[in-house]
């Protein structure tokens, strides 16, 4: 009977060392608080997907752009990357201001965060792309594959934002 529990254990144990080994990568999510004391001692740019829990295209990029390995390798090197619910209820302080949830109409509202991050152009997903100083580099709204996500990191990463405009770098 101990030669079969030992041997139960080497398997469970092999087991889940190789589901160890076989995780995939992930993108590091964090929270605005998270990711705005991380850039305090180690800079990084900042990339914020602002969202909400009943938008269709949100979860559909979680599950496909978001879960590609270049994607998350781009943002895991360079960015801290923060995951906005537009609808959230917390309220965050911010350079002085604390930014709060506000009804609109009905049941629905925003975050005052998420609006001051799009300029109060709200849809979802959009993607906020902030430099190591909190400054807003991009503001990119819609549903976007791989490719199209990929070649807004790069115009960020590269720092083509200084000198053309992404319209002129993706002709290019």
């Amino acid at each position: 009977m101990r030669f079969f529990s030992a041997v139960f254990f080497l398997i469970t144990l092999h087991v889940s060392l190789i589901s160890q080994n076989n995780e995939s990568p992930q993108i590091n999510w964090m929270t605005w608080n998270e990711a705005i004391e991380a850039n305090k001692l180690d800079q990084k740019k900042i990339y914020v997907d602002i969202y909400t829990s009943w938008c269709g295209f949100c979860k559909k990029m979680d599950q496909s752009t978001f879960q590609d390995p270049d994607v998350i390798n781009m943002l895991n090197e360079h960015f801290y990357a923060i995951k906005f619910d537009a609808e959230q209820k917390n309220p965050i302080d911010f350079m002085g201001h604390t930014f709060e949830y506000e009804s609109l109409s009905g049941t629905r509202g925003v975050h005052m965060l998420a609006y001051s991050l799009t300029a109060g152009e709200l849809a979802y997903p959009t993607f906020i792309m902030l430099d190591e100083d909190i400054a807003r580099i991009r503001v990119s709204p819609g549903f976007k594959d791989t490719k199209e996500v990929l070649k807004e990191l790069e115009f960020v990463v590269k720092e083509k934002y200084k000198s053309q405009s992404f319209e002129d770098y993706n002709k290019s």
